[in-house]
């Protein structure tokens, strides 16, 4: 028997492990009375938020000659969606809407908020606007720091446009003026973005994630590069485009950061961003959803005027299966969130992959923090990640070919539910066994297109996956109840944006859909009692002075953190533009269960337009307040 088990001991010992794996990931599923009982909390009502068939019906775009025989796969993503105020109020009631049927990027009011002015677009007036480019996204932003909400826009084709809101005028074409963030302009082909003051100098930075190599025109007919490749590995792949950091130097100017990033995570196929301070240090961490492989949590070392960033990467226990460890996987990065699941006071990050039953089977994560805010900065700064994956036990795990993820308190229990936005290309031909062999080929086939299967009209691969819905149950685990509440469509989707449209308390959320109309979830749920927050800093050349009468704008970065109805403490920042291609209303919604109290204590922390940082307490009524975050540390409510 000894001599047995020396020399079988390899695979004994894989064996065991492979048993400890099965018995921690074999879990119970949820009964039809668990989720009739989950579903009761909600209820929302439907309201189209652009027309119902576009005018040419298209669903694929016209691609350079590489990509042709693979049209379909190419012409799976642009649609996005944010709310913001348009109309310079205090409520984020305003749609901007990116629509791949039109290529046009469209600001609407929120159904049901009143018709106070006529939807419009934005159009690139007076720049070069190359044939090839195409909206990918809109994220609303005060970068000229004049306190009106300014929008960013960014192509496939082209580098990002920025929208500037002029004052006095009603929302309007005429009201922004573009002007370019570089010039002169350059080809990349961008996927998310993201805002955050990332060196603390008091001013709102950007950063773009791109996917295709910087230079391809990927939609151009007449294209004949180098550059047109597709990624050189399904788990490892590093040939796409730059991640890209832009340093606000104030009044709405960028200049870019080149070496911000370190050298190895600067390229790949990024398709979502998540700006968070996740230890407490003041400044945001970056995490980059990478498709085709390893995601990256970068963490921010950066000073005024001055950008560095580091990679941490989590820890490999005995049954931790190696693509479950923060920043070491080989999944299909494609959304990312940032939520405090278990009231613990540090964030925890949700990440979607795809998780499709008989094809590419990965896991989406649910990464929650094993130790205390202090000792995650302590942790941080040595590289350590202190995050393991409980996505299975959480009940999180398989959502299908899932994009953007959110998690937000519907219900206003006190506790989030989380949503994935599912599905790839609609059609009658199923291709995922071809997808599937390509899967399995050789590295060094992957880059070229002509060497993949054809997918153009008709192919479907997950094409009819439902989005998703999950509220908690009682035992901790979340159950899927979208069918129940009438939000498990499954049409093709890629993003929302979540926020109260109408100020009723309860959050409201837009799902914007590729090659298909789009749709806002109001919510009609029972009300509960929240607190809301509508957190402003002075900005402008007085925003330094305590009293200044002068404009405010969303605190980019600021936190609030409360009790939690069910014990602990519950944790949000303002980092509304997180994910993949869905931009939040920049405001704080804590629900406050079924005993609300009287008066919420309220924790804040903010960085001023000079970049100090400040700390404060109010207590608070349940119900929206709109504070003013001001340089001298007080906080004013009101204004």
């Amino acid at each position: 028997m000894r001599t047995f088990l020396r020399r079988h001991l390899a695979r004994v010992v894989a064996l065991f492990g492979c048993a400890a794996v099965f018995a921690f990931t074999v879990v119970p599923q949820s009964s039809s009375a668990e989720e009739t009982e989950l579903a009761r909390q909600f209820s929302f009502a439907a309201s189209p938020v652009s027309p119902d068939n576009a005018p040419d019906g298209r669903r694929v775009r016209t691609v350079a000659p590489a990509y042709e025989p693979i049209r379909s796969w190419i012409s799976s993503v642009g649609a996005a969606a944010a709310l913001f105020a348009a109309d310079g109020g205090p409520a984020a009631h305003d749609v901007c809407l990116v629509d791949p049927r039109t290529d046009t990027v469209t600001v609407r009011p929120a159904p049901g908020t009143g018709a106070r002015y006529q939807p419009f677009t934005l159009v690139p007036s007076g720049l070069e606007m190359p044939s090839f480019a195409a909206p990918m996204g809109c994220l609303p932003a005060d970068v000229d720091e004049n306190g009106r909400q300014d929008v960013v826009v960014y192509y496939w084709g082209r580098s990002p446009v920025i929208f500037e809101r002029l004052a006095g005028d009603t929302p309007s074409t005429a009201a922004y003026r573009p002007r370019e963030l570089i010039s002169p302009w350059q080809v990349w082909n961008t996927n998310a973005a993201t805002i955050g003051d990332f060196d603390g100098d008091g001013h709102t930075d950007l950063v773009f994630g791109n996917y295709f190599p910087d230079g391809a025109r990927v939609l151009d007919p007449t294209a004949h590069q180098s550059e047109l490749v597709m990624n050189d590995s399904l788990s490892h792949a590093a040939n796409g485009g730059t991640l890209r950091l832009f340093r606000s130097t104030g009044s709405g100017r960028f200049v870019e950061a080149p070496d911000a990033f370190p050298p190895d995570v600067r390229t790949g196929w990024a398709l979502a961003l998540g700006a968070q301070d996740i230890g407490g240090r003041g400044l945001p961490d970056l995490y980059v959803a990478n498709d085709f492989g390893s995601d990256h949590l970068l963490v921010n070392d950066s000073a005024p005027g001055r950008f560095a960033f580091r990679a941490a990467t989590g820890t490999r226990h005995a049954t931790t299966p190696k693509s479950k460890v923060l920043g070491n996987d080989s999944f299909k990065g494609m959304g990312v969130a940032f939520a405090d699941l278990d009231a613990k006071g540090v964030p925890d990050i949700l990440v979607s992959n795809i998780t499709e039953p008989y094809a590419l089977q990965e896991s989406n994560f649910a990464y929650q923090s094993t130790v205390d805010r202090a000792a995650t900065a302590s942790q941080l700064r040595d590289g350590v990640a202190p995050y393991d994956d409980h996505s299975e036990n959480l009940g999180l795990s398989r959502t299908g070919w899932s994009w953007d993820v959110k998690a937000a308190d519907f219900a206003n229990s006190g506790a989030d539910e989380v949503m994935h936005a599912t599905g790839f290309v609609a059609g009658t031909v199923n291709r995922w066994a071809q997808l599937q062999e390509t899967a399995m080929s050789n590295d060094l086939v992957l880059s070229h297109p002509a060497l993949w299967p054809r997918f153009t009209e008709g192919t479907d691969l997950s094409g009819h996956d439902r989005n998703t819905f999950f509220a908690r149950g009682t035992d901790g685990r979340y159950v899927n109840v979208a069918e129940q509440v009438g939000v498990g469509t499954d049409t093709v989707s890629r993003a929302f944006a979540v926020g109260d449209v109408d100020g009723d308390g309860r959050l409201d959320f837009v799902v914007a859909n590729q090659w298909a109309p789009s749709t806002l979830y109001r919510n009609t749920s029972p009300a509960g009692a929240f607190l809301g927050l509508r957190l402003r800093k002075p900005v402008g050349d007085h925003a330094c002075q305590a009293g200044s009468p002068g404009p405010t704008s969303p605190a980019i970065g600021a936190e609030a953190e409360v009790a939690a109805p069910g014990g602990g403490t519950r944790l949000q920042q303002v980092y509304p533009a997180n994910g993949h291609n869905g931009v939040n209303a920049p405001d704080l919604h804590f629900g406050l269960g079924n005993q609300p109290p009287a008066a919420v204590p309220v924790r804040l922390a903010w960085r001023d337009s000079c970049g100090h940082r400040h700390t404060g307490s109010v207590s608070l009524p349940p119900g929206w307040h709109q504070l003013r975050l001001n340089p001298d540390g007080t906080i004013e409510e009101g204004r």
